[in-house]
This record gives C-alpha cells, sequence and structure tokens, in this order.
C-alpha cells in the first residue's frame, strides 16, 4: 500500500527549563512519552531538535549589562566607541546597547545602516529614497539632516522609533551619543579609530574593510563576553551574537557545547530505543517575512550544534519536472510507479540535469532549523523540542 503521509513534525512539549537542568534525559524522555501517548514509533534518521533557549537556560549560560561594560572597558579603555550597523531590535541589540554604553568612558558614535538593517527592519522605505533621490551607497546623513529628509519613522510592527530608542539608552547610562546614517564601513573612521562592529552576517566584511583603511582598535560583538566575568556567562564562539533579553538587566547568550549535547542526547536515543536519530540545536530560522520584509535570523547561525547525518544540502530531483518533462504520457498509479522507479533508481543520463533543475541547494540545518522554528514559534506553545520524521523519505517510500 502507497503511503499516503510524507514528513510529520510534531512540537513536544516540555516542563519549563531551568538553569542546572539535564536535557540529555529529559529531551529524550519527554519524546519517548509523546511517542507513547500520540501512538508513533520512534525511526532511523528521525530528527530531535531543541531550541537553543533551552540549552541557553539549562546552562544558566547568563550575562549581565555590568560584565558586557567591564569587557567593554577593557577593549577600548577612554575612546571614543564607533558602534557600526547594529540591527535595530530591543530584545537583540537594546540590552547590550546599554552595557556598550556603560563601559564607555567618553562618547558613542552609532552607525546606521538604511534604509533598513542587515535583517530588514526597515528605517525608510525604498519609495521614500526614490522620491528623495537619496543613494543609499553614497550618501551619508547625520542624525539631523536624516530626521529633515525622512522625518521620525517607527518600525512596522513595535511601533518603536529605534533612532531616539537607541539615543536614550546611550544617553541614561551618562554618555554622549552622535547618530550618523551610512552604508559604508569607512564612514567611521572620520569620528574615531576605535570601533565595535555590531553586524552579524556581514562582520567579516565590515572588520576587513576597517583593517585595510586604518583602523585603531577594531572589536566585533563574537568578542564580547567570549570568558566568564565573574559568575557570568560567555560565549568563547559568538560572545554577545546571538544574545536576548532576559531581564531589564540580563542577556541570555547563545548556548555552549551544542555539539557535545546533540551527540549526546543521540547516544541517549540509541540506547533507550536502538535507532539512529538525528540531533540538532536550532535557533532562528532563515526566512523572510513577506509583509514587513524582515529576514528573521538575528543569530549568528540556524544550528550551532548537529549530528553528522544533517551535515550538507538536499539531493532531491524536481518532482513536477519529472512529472512535466519525462513522464506527462503517462497517468494516475501509472505515472506515480514510473516517476518512483526513477527516482529509485538515479541511473539515467537525465540525472545530472534533473539535479541541477531540483531544489535550491540550501543546507540541511538551516531548512530543518527554519522549518521547527515555525513549528515552536516563539511564544507560548511550550514546545521547545521538535520531533521530525519522514524528512528523508522520497516519493519512493
Amino acid at each position: 500500500m502507497v503511503r499516503m503521509v510524507g514528513t510529520v513534525v510534531r512540537g513536544i512539549r516540555t516542563p519549563i527549563i531551568n538553569k542546572g537542568d539535564n536535557l540529555e534525559q529529559i529531551v529524550p524522555d519527554c519524546i519517548l512519552k509523546a511517542a507513547q501517548s500520540e501512538g508513533f514509533t520512534i525511526q532511523d534518521r528521525d530528527i530531535i531538535a531543541v531550541t537553543e533557549s533551552v540549552v541557553g537556560r539549562a546552562q544558566g549560560n547568563y550575562a549581565s549589562v555590568d560584565a558586557i561594560a567591564e569587557d567593554i572597558s577593557e577593549k577600548f579603555g577612554g575612546d571614543t566607541i564607533g558602534l557600526v550597523f547594529p540591527i535595530l531590535s530591543r530584545n537583540r541589540f537594546g540590552i547590550c546597547l546599554r552595557g556598550i554604553a556603560r563601559g564607555a568612558s567618553k562618547k558613542i558614535v552609532l552607525m546606521l545602516s538604511y534604509p533598513s538593517d542587515e535583517v530588514g527592519n526597515h528605517l525608510v522605505n525604498l519609495d521614500q529614497l526614490d522620491e528623495k533621490g537619496v543613494n543609499p551607497w553614497s550618501h551619508v546623513f547625520t542624525e539631523k539632516q536624516f530626521r529633515e529628509m525622512f522625518g521620525s519613522t517607527r518600525h512596522t510592527f513595535t511601533g518603536v522609533d529605534y533612532v531616539e530608542y537607541y539615543r536614550s539608552l546611550v544617553e541614561e547610562e551618562g554618555r554622549e551619543c552622535e547618530i550618523v546614517f551610512s552604508n559604508n564601513p569607512l564612514t567611521i573612521l572620520q569620528y574615531t579609530k576605535s570601533v565595535l562592529t555590531c553586524d552579524i552576517h556581514t562582520r567579516a566584511r565590515t572588520r576587513r574593510i576597517l583593517t585595510a583603511n586604518g583602523v585603531e582598535k577594531v572589536y566585533g560583538l563574537e568578542d564580547i563576553l567570549t570568558r566568564p566575568i565573574g559568575s557570568n556567562g560567555y560565549n568563547e564562539e559568538y560572545g554577545l551574537l546571538g544574545a536576548n533579553k532576559a531581564t531589564e538587566d540580563e542577556v541570555k547568550l547563545f548556548p555552549r557545547d551544542s555539539q557535545l549535547l546533540v551527540e549526546r542526547i543521540q547516544a541517549v536515543m540509541k540506547e533507550k530505543t536502538g535507532k539512529n536519530v538525528e540531533v540538532m540545536v536550532y535557533g532562528d530560522g532563515a526566512f523572510r517575512d513577506p509583509v514587513g520584509k524582515i529576514w528573521e535570523l538575528a543569530d549568528p547561525v540556524v544550528s550551532p550544534g548537529y549530528t553528522k547525518g544533517l551535515e550538507g544540502t538536499p539531493s532531491e530531483l524536481k518532482l513536477k519536472y519529472l512529472a512535466d518533462n519525462f513522464f506527462s504520457h503517462l497517468k494516475g498509479e501509472e505515472q506515480r510507479k514510473a516517476i518512483a522507479e526513477y527516482i529509485k533508481n538515479k541511473q539515467s543520463d537525465l540525472v545530472g540535469d534533473m539535479l541541477s533543475q531540483g531544489t535550491t541547494p540550501r543546507r540541511l540545518t538551516d531548512l530543518i532549523g527554519s522549518l521547527c522554528d515555525l513549528t515552536s514559534g516563539s511564544g507560548d506553545k511550550g514546545t521547545p523540542v521538535v520531533y521530525v520524521q519522514g524528512y528523508f523519505d522520497d516519493f519512493t517510500k
């Protein structure tokens, strides 16, 4: 009998995860209880995905605003600090900015990209640029010039005026704040030679440009809190990248030791079920909101840790291409069987061409992590673990 169901994704409810909880036991136990109560069986190559949020919570990987300030002070001393290309987010950057401002001894020069930040949060829309004849790749604005040109703009979803909000955070810490709008990293060198790059996915390019053009001191968010300060958390690889607001005075950092965790969960599942499942830790999904134009990925990576079976990209043939080009003369069950046999053998001279006509070659962890992020959500679903079955099945199974 032909199977009528392909990939199945289940959000798995867990207890509230707190510091010190043992995820390598809690996660398998919750999945096995769900399997028993919902009537599904564990299979080889099923996927367990655990959100980075609960991994960080279990690790107690939190840091205070004061810890951020201390690290900034050690690195920049009495310099005026230029902050380049921060994203517009209260949860992601706002609280980090408080710590950075607290650690500065003089002045903060905040350089914002426009019309949007790198993940799509807009300060102005493209129509406004066109109406004003503004070229974002060459025009640089002071805050006064930007306000005169575009007025006060508020975020589509949050309603926040991020220019005013970021200024207020710096000034509340007793530091002077100057705001500049430019998409050229070199603009900041007109104000200071001491720079903290705050972008996420473009950070390597930004640092490379600054380093080649006379910056005297340059760090990135990934260089802040790479070691413990007092009893605070840290992340040796990502620093403040992936940090998220926990309280008004504390951030939760991106989790450490994710690779070790996924391998241990995999081993526990093998011991309990005899099955070889894949495991990953996931954060933000890599997808774009069609209304707000926001690219969701504010974490440095979708998955900071995953088992070996999740490496690489899918090797899939596009079913509709097969049906339209090679088996259009067949219908119904006869067509299905012919296509299934073709996929099973993959021996035709057309395979190379078919692969080029296949799915977009994104990484498995990016695809699966996005699927899981959409499944778990960021609210009150209470499903920080996602269980995926049949993801690697094709039309022959």
